[in-house]
């Protein structure tokens, strides 16, 4: 039999050694953990003998990924990745040398070195990304596709209630909503009974539409939509009014293993965790600082029972130091969606450079976050094609917004061909959004006129179709701030006179398509078809309820005069009309 592990809409149930490797991930030591959050369609094992295994990326190809998607359930294959992008895998390399057609109906049918016979390392593991649409009737017993999520919530089983309509996920309104219909959402998803039925967007208000209202259900329902409700209208809801639950979970008493001291309140402090010695005997212990970051801090306040995350601190000299321990656990590093500590990776053995208890690691909690997310629609109605002279682009090199052939360039003769693009960024999250750098540290940029409060606040790539990038921008924060708010929210940060920045919850930051650095330097790249991704927040600089939502992808087809940008989409938010583009001209109809 072969098989392979993958990651749908939550919840996936009952598939073996399910461990979710991102981009920047690799596998955990000890347990695997509970995945509040999974919305990648991104694999890279397979099942032989009993026995799960990777595959080399030697001779790998987009129809090597085709046949895999298509024995997973999906209609093709967009993209395949090499060096062991989603995470070195485990145990055994099953295939290597792979070649098929792309027309075979499983991989053990294409042409490789043979099961097991292999002479690469877990640092060349091939991985797939697959399309997200299904094969009809395609039906795989240890697939369980949902089509409700919780988005927001800082602790397994709470957030924010959203459905799938139409390939395209909305929010319930909270007219009517109870505890029964709250309990049909949490069954749905795995969990036990709601313990509450929160209204007036508690965790957060979404975006996009609004896709139930007065939902009624008896309690004994599989899903929601055998419930009955009433199909949304402008006037009916909005967000503000968006339904949210928190269910019953299994008490995994992990907060006994994790505490906090030193700090001024119980949600700030020197993280200690307890280990257990060779002699059998417990005792508390710090983490060493080196490496530390949001992720991590993420998690350790998910297991305290804190919320979320507002600082993670790898020096805490300036906390009250009587009574430190040594440190016990060094090297960790978290997905971010792990229940505990325990769950992440880290040393087998404690190496930290600096041992001394004020380099150790340390966190801020809070009971609310911010949430970015990205007006994906209209980077697709707003993308278009620009040769700009060299002689105008000053600026914009010296804050290297240009590709590095630019420096070869006959200055100030030419012109750099630029895609451009509006982007507006959303906070819709329970806090504002504020640059971690203080006022003091911020830099003035004489050329442009501002201040840069972050040294990056998103990253343009365009990638091929494996995944490799091979154009890019990046977008320092000069200026965040308040360029709109919802009806009855008032503006708060506004960049002009050294002013405070930042986005408000509920208000929009808009970076306007003719603004420099506001785009992608393309002169290098050669007809043939990308994609185009948008991140958010890339380093995780700021902490946010959800990273997950912080990605937007666009399939692109550039021709060497024009750009087609379509299916521009966040998550699984897919906006399936197209956008036509002209070489330095306006949307086609």
């Amino acid at each position: 039999m072969v098989a392979a592990i993958f990651h749908h809409q939550l919840p996936v149930r009952g598939v073996a050694s399910c461990l979710d490797h991102g981009p920047d991930n690799a596998p955990t030591q000890g347990t695997t953990s509970p995945k509040p959050q999974n919305e990648r369609l991104q694999f890279r094992l397979v099942f032989y003998k009993g026995e799960w295994g990777t595959i080399c990326d030697d001779d790998f190809s987009l129809s090597n990924a085709n046949v895999l998607c298509r024995q997973l359930g999906f209609v093709s294959a967009t993209g395949w990745t090499h060096s062991a992008k989603y995470g070195k895998g485990q145990g055994k390399i099953w295939l290597d040398n792979v070649q098929c057609n792309g027309g075979e109906k499983s991989i053990d049918l294409c042409k490789s070195r043979g099961w097991g016979n292999s002479d690469c390392t877990h640092d060349e593991d091939a991985g797939v990304v697959c399309k997200d649409e299904r094969l009809p009737g395609f039906v795989d017993s240890n697939v369980i596709d949902s089509t409700v999520r919780l988005k927001g919530g800082a602790k397994l089983g709470e957030g924010r209630v959203e459905v799938l309509k139409n390939n395209e996920w909305g929010t319930v309104c909270d007219d009517r909503w109870t505890l029964l219909s709250a309990s049909v959402v949490c069954r749905e998803l795995g969990f036990g009974s709601a313990k509450e039925a929160l209204t007036g967007a508690r965790m957060g208000e979404g975006m996009g539409p609004i896709h139930m209202n007065e939902v009624q259900c008896l309690g004994t329902e599989k899903s929601m939509w055998n419930c009955g409700f009433k199909n949304i209208t402008s006037e009916d809801c909005q967000h503000v009014e968006d339904a949210a639950v928190r269910c019953n979970t299994p008490y995994m008493a992990l907060e006994n293993s994790i505490r906090l001291t030193g700090g001024r309140t119980r949600y700030e402090g020197r993280v200690e965790v307890l280990s257990t010695e060779a002699n059998g005997t417990r005792s508390w212990g710090l983490i060493c600082g080196g490496a530390w970051g949001t992720k991590e801090a993420m998690v350790a306040c998910r297991q305290l029972g804190l919320g979320y995350a507002n600082n993670g601190l790898q020096e805490t000299w300036y906390w009250d130091s009587s009574n430190v321990t040594e440190m016990v656990m060094s090297g960790v590093k978290c997905t971010g969606s792990e229940m505990s500590l325990s769950h992440c990776q880290h040393h087998k053995t404690v190496s930290c450079q600096k041992t001394a208890a004020k380099f150790s690691a340390g966190v801020i909690c809070s009971e609310t976050a911010s949430d970015l997310v990205l007006n994906a629609p209209l980077v697709q109605q707003s993308v278009y094609i620009e040769d700009r002279p060299l002689h105008m682009l000053y600026c914009a090199a010296e804050e290297n917004c240009l590709s590095k052939s630019a420096a070869s360039a006959n200055w100030p003769y030419g012109h750099r061909r630029l895609l451009r693009f509006s982007s507006q960024i959303h906070n819709i999250g329970r806090a504002d959004f504020r640059p971690k750098a203080g006022r003091h540290s911020w830099v003035w940029h004489a050329c442009h006129g501002h201040y840069h409060s972050m040294d990056i606040f998103t990253h343009y790539d365009l990638l091929s179709s494996n995944g490799t990038k091979v154009a890019e921008g990046h977008k320092a924060s000069f200026c965040l701030e308040d360029t709109e708010c919802h009806e009855g929210i008032s503006k708060r940060y506004e960049c002009a006179n050294f002013g405070e920045q930042g986005i408000t919850v509920g208000c929009w930051d808009l970076y306007r398509h003719d603004i420099d650095c506001q785009w992608i330097d393309i002169t290098d790249i050669k007809p043939g078809n990308y994609i185009l991704q948008i991140v958010i927040n890339p380093n995780f600089e700021v902490a946010e309820s959800d990273f997950t939502n912080n990605a937007m992808k666009c399939n692109c087809k550039y021709d060497g005069h024009r750009i087609w940008l379509h299916n521009c989409h966040m998550g699984e938010e897919l906006y399936p009309e197209i956008c036509h583009v002209l070489l330095n001209g306006h949307q086609s109809e």
